[in-house]
């Protein structure tokens, strides 16, 4: 079956009742049957056994996303968050190769950890409300800094109480309703103290990215700013902000790439993670 298509025809292999039982027969060894017989038989063992394995080799082609291996991938993802050291969450340094505008180089560095919570005063109230159907299990957050400390990126993992079917109507959800670029459904940022992201507060977004994943019970976000502290009156969404000929200060700046970039590679951190734990032991 391709992906996202209908199942074709199937193939069976039958093995049908004699039609009259042969006494001699059931005298007879195997090692001193005909000739003809035992190469009939060979035959059919190597035909059952070419048309099984056509079938396994095919479910492998078509990644069949249903199969109890995704199943048991999508459970590991969601125990990443105790499972996993925080360095490899979110690592100390991040490095994204043409994460910024014009495809130049960028490198992250983690300036701030959260401790581990639920979700009770991590989101604006509308964006909790839009999240509540899949639950809250724990939140990590973590807040970065770039190369010259003039911007702030604070990354999210909602880790939640979903399933597979759950996470796929948010998902669609989210791309219908396109509740990915309201201003009102931003997530707030993780600030600290003594650190460039002192400052960093709701009234300092400036651009955000959220990722709403179907193969792990986790939504990603990030959101940026600038690291003075300053206001931002007009936040724009990362996919708008890295538009060319966006003329935000936003995207001016370069932080709808900031925040997109973390995003993307913490996602890629978590994959990667995920496919570590459901490896099986050789």
């Amino acid at each position: 079956m391709a992906p996202g298509g209908a199942p074709g025809p199937a193939a069976f292999v039958t093995f049908g009742e004699p039609e009259a039982y042969d006494e001699r027969a059931r005298r007879r060894p195997f090692g001193r049957r005909g000739r003809s017989q035992v190469v009939a038989a060979a035959a059919c063992l190597v035909l059952g056994t070419g048309l099984i394995g056509g079938a396994v080799t095919g479910a492998w082609l078509a990644g069949d996303s249903a199969g109890p291996g995704a199943r048991h991938g999508f459970t590991a993802a969601g125990d990443l968050w105790h499972n996993v050291p925080v360095d490899q969450l979110f690592p100390p340094t991040v490095r994204g190769k043409g994460a910024g505008p014009g495809e130049a180089d960028r490198t992250w560095t983690r300036i701030a950890v959260a401790p581990d919570s639920g979700c009770e005063g991590a989101f604006d109230p509308l964006l909790r409300k839009v999240l509540d159907p899949v639950g809250c299990e724990r939140l990590l957050r973590a807040t970065y800094t770039d190369a010259t400390q003039s911007h702030v990126t604070t990354v999210g993992l909602l880790f939640t109480e979903a399933d597979a079917a759950g996470m796929a109507s948010l998902a669609r959800r989210f791309d219908r309703e396109r509740l990915d670029r309201r201003t009102d459904l931003m997530p707030l940022p993780h600030a600290a103290k003594g650190t460039a992201a002192a400052g960093f507060g709701a009234g300092q977004r400036a651009s955000w990215a959220v990722s709403v994943l179907t193969d792990a019970p986790v939504v990603v976000y990030a959101v940026s700013g600038w690291a003075d502290g300053r206001t931002v009156d007009t936040p724009q969404p990362a996919e708008d902000a890295m538009e060319s000929g966006a003329t935000t200060a936003a995207a001016q700046a370069g932080l709808g790439h900031e925040a997109r970039g973390l995003a993307d590679r913490v996602e890629r951190g978590l994959r990667k993670r995920a496919g570590t734990a459901t490896e099986q032991p050789s």
